[in-house]
Parts: structure tokens; C-alpha cells; sequence
């Protein structure tokens, strides 16, 4: 195995099967998080499969070949802890939340959870209609199923355009045989990693990995890949429902999370729609009184990105927000900023960063992040200082390039 002891307490491990250990460890606390990733989720699925990953994560916690649904439960939350799952488009990731002194417990749990579930019809079968609940759950609130309805309508050709909840119909499709041959090609240890941070020791979790056999596996098939996206034109998209509002979000696709150019977009977010002093919620909300939530966002994928504005509005304002958005749009990329407003956003980027990594779970989140999307492990004050290298032309030039209000996708749900 190759171990690297990389800066403030960092170490990461690479074993001949695959399988990445990383660790930070924080000795001050009496804490830790930990967890498994998956490098396979939505965007891996076919249409007609759409969802499989997101029912085979609920299915896990169904029961093991020693543990019933029951003890999952009690395991560790019987001591305090937690234990949670989500999927997202690039991976699907199970996590723990405990006292140090249950670590071992935790590594075990998991590895019973990602390794040995049983997949019985019968849970299938309600966990399938749990499923469609969930997806039902989303449907009832428009200011989540907008969002999906975007992603489609940005990406109407591409596996980042699919739900990862899945529809009624795909998931309702979907069988045993489905999760089995999911859980057979990708989870195995060259398509996974564990991350913990908190109050943890290297060498002792790599022995805990070890009692659990996971340098013992084979390294599995090689890991999927994602093609980028086509570039599709901008479009206006208008969905009737009888609401109170309407939901609208506007956006356009950016860059993948390696990028370098990730900063500066974080920057323009902030200062667009970042919070109460950002120049959407001054102008839309404060004064103009058109919406109560009104607020700018970005996200990072494998092989892409978005850049968006989300607004809630009365049936009789749309018109007017979404005008003054696409207004606010323009000023942005045809060169607005001024310094005040960069060195304001700077600092808020920073603070609200190093304020998000005083926990271990963020700290997980962090150093997992890194080497799934391939990027070197750099510190917090490295961070900040390339966040502080970000120069004002560097920032127009995304602007220029991302903020035309042309080149937003709109997607309007509520009122005609």
C-alpha cells in the first residue's frame, strides 16, 4: 500500500485493489465522521434504469447477512450517532456520525451496509412504493420539483438531466435483478473510498478496513465514465400548476469542479445572489418587494456545472421578476463589478468556508471531494490564498461568458 502524510494531518492511502483511505484528524475533538463513496449514480444509469442507484442506497439499509433493518437502526444511534446515505449524480455515498470511541463499530456497520445487503424481493417491493412516496413528496413542492424540471430541460440528452429519485414509472419498473447487477459492477474497491475526519488515528483505521477484509478484495471492473454534455441552445420553458406562486429557475451550464476558474464563479454567485447584501435579494426583494426567497447558486459535477438564479413570485410579478433578473443579468456580464463589491465577496467566501470546515463531517466532505474529482489536496490557508489570486479580469471574463441573461435556460412552474 502507498501512503502519502499530506499537510495538517491529512493522510491519504492507496491500496494495490484500489481502494482510497483518507483521514484528517482533528485531536482537539471527541467526535468523528466517516464514510463510504460510491463512484456510481444517476448519471451512470440508463433512462429506462433511472433511479436504481437512489432505490439500491434506500435498499442497503434493508438488511445485511447479520444485521436485520431493526439493528441497522439501533446500531448506532443507540450510541449517540447517526447514520445516513444520499445519492447524487456522480456518487452515492453511506455515512456515520459518532463518538470516537465507536469508530471500530461504525467501520464495521458500514462495510456490512456497502458489502453484504440482502436485497430480498419483498423489501423491494415496499421499498419500490417508499420510493415513489418520495418522489411524490417532491412533486407536492414545486420550489424542489422546479429544479429537477431545469436539469431536464438544460440537459434533455444527458444522464445529468435524469431525476435521481428516478419517476414513477422507471423506479416502478425496477426489480431485484436490477440492484444486484447495480451492486455487482460498482461496489467494489476500485470504485470507492473511505474518508474520515474528527478524532481519528491513520494506521488505526486502515487496521479496522483490514479486519473487515477490504485490502483482501478484488480491485472489480473499471470504473464507468460520463460523457460531457452537448451544447444545446438556451430555451424558455413555461409548466402550468395550480399554485400560489411561481417557481422560475434560470440558468445555464458552466464548467466541471476541477475548473480553475471555480472561484471566481463562487465570487459571482456570491455577489449576484449570495445573500441579504447580494445585488438580486437588494434589488427583487428590498426594493422591489417581488419575492420573499430570491437567491443565486452554482453547482459542480464530473464532467460539468450550472450556474442558476432561483425566484419565488406571485402569478402577477413573474413577468416583472423575471425581467429584472435577466436585467440583473446583463449588468453582471457586461462588466458592473466594481473592486468594493469583489473584496466584500471575497471575504464572505472565505469566512462562510472556513466557518462550514469547524466540524468533521465537512472535513470529511472535503478531503473526499478532492480525490473524487481528481484535484491535490491543498489546505485552508491554500485555499484562501487562491481565492485571494482571483483577479477582477478574471472574474469578468466568466461573467461575460456565463451571465449573458441570453444564454439562461428558464424554466417557469405555476400560474399561467
Amino acid at each position: 500500500m502507498r501512503t502519502e502524510r499530506l499537510d495538517h494531518g491529512v493522510t491519504r492511502t492507496e491500496a494495490p485493489n484500489g481502494l482510497v483511505v483518507l483521514t484528517e484528524a482533528m485531536p482537539a475533538l471527541r467526535s468523528a465522521a466517516a464514510g463510504f463513496w460510491v463512484r456510481t449514480a444517476s448519471a451512470h444509469e440508463a433512462p429506462d434504469k433511472m433511479g436504481v442507484s437512489h432505490l439500491l442506497e434506500h435498499m442497503v439499509f434493508k438488511g445485511t447477512e447479520k444485521r436485520s433493518a431493526h439493528d441497522i437502526a439501533l446500531a448506532l444511534e443507540s450510541r449517540g450517532g447517526a447514520l445516513d446515505a444520499y445519492t447524487g449524480r456522480d456518487h452515492t455515498t453511506y455515512q456515520a456520525r459518532i463518538l470516537d470511541a465507536d469508530i471500530p463499530l461504525a467501520v464495521d456497520v458500514l462495510t456490512d451496509l456497502v458489502r453484504r445487503p440482502q436485497l430480498r424481493d419483498d423489501d423491494v417491493t415496499k421499498e419500490r412504493q417508499v420510493v415513489i412516496e418520495e418522489i411524490a413528496m417532491v412533486e407536492d413542492n414545486p420550489d424542489d420539483l422546479v429544479f429537477d424540471l431545469h436539469a431536464g430541460t438544460m440537459w434533455p440528452e444527458h444522464s445529468y438531466g435524469y431525476r435521481i429519485l428516478g419517476t414513477r414509472d422507471t423506479v416502478g419498473a425496477l426489480g431485484t435483478a436490477d440492484l444486484r447487477a447495480l451492486h455487482g459492477r460498482a461496489y467494489h474497491p476500485k470504485h470507492m473510498l473511505f474518508a474520515a475526519a474528527g478524532r481519528v488515528d491513520h494506521d488505526a483505521i486502515l487496521a479496522l478496513l483490514a479486519e473487515q477484509g477490504w485490502f483482501d478484495l478484488a480491485s472489480g471492473p473499471e470504473r464507468p465514465t460520463i460523457g460531457a454534455p452537448a451544447s444545446f441552445a438556451p430555451k424558455e420553458r413555461r409548466i402550468a400548476r395550480d399554485s400560489a406562486q411561481v417557481h422560475m429557475v434560470l440558468g445555464s451550464a458552466t464548467f466541471p469542479y476541477k475548473d480553475t476558474r471555480r472561484h471566481a464563479l463562487s465570487l459571482l454567485t456570491t455577489i449576484f445572489g449570495g445573500g441579504m447584501s447580494s445585488r438580486l435579494f437588494q434589488k427583487v426583494r428590498e426594493e422591489l418587494g417581488l419575492a420573499y426567497t430570491v437567491y443565486a447558486f452554482s453547482s459542480y459535477h464530473q464532467v460539468s456545472g450550472m450556474s442558476g438564479v432561483y425566484v419565488g413570485t406571485s402569478g402577477a410579478t413573474a413577468e416583472q421578476a423575471l425581467d429584472v433578473i435577466k436585467g440583473e443579468y446583463a449588468r453582471l456580464s457586461s462588466g458592473s463589478l466594481t473592486e468594493a463589491e469583489l473584496a466584500s465577496a471575497r471575504q464572505q467566501v472565505k469566512g462562510q468556508m472556513v466557518l462550514a470546515l469547524e466540524g468533521p463531517t465537512s472535513r470529511m466532505y472535503r478531503i473526499a471531494g478532492l480525490e473524487l474529482y481528481g484535484e491535490r489536496y491543498r489546505s485552508i490557508d491554500e485555499t484562501i490564498s487562491e481565492i485571494d489570486a482571483v483577479t477582477p479580469e478574471q472574474v469578468a471574463a466568466v461573467a461575460r461568458e456565463f451571465f449573458d441573461p441570453a444564454r439562461q435556460t428558464v424554466v417557469w412552474l405555476g400560474p399561467n
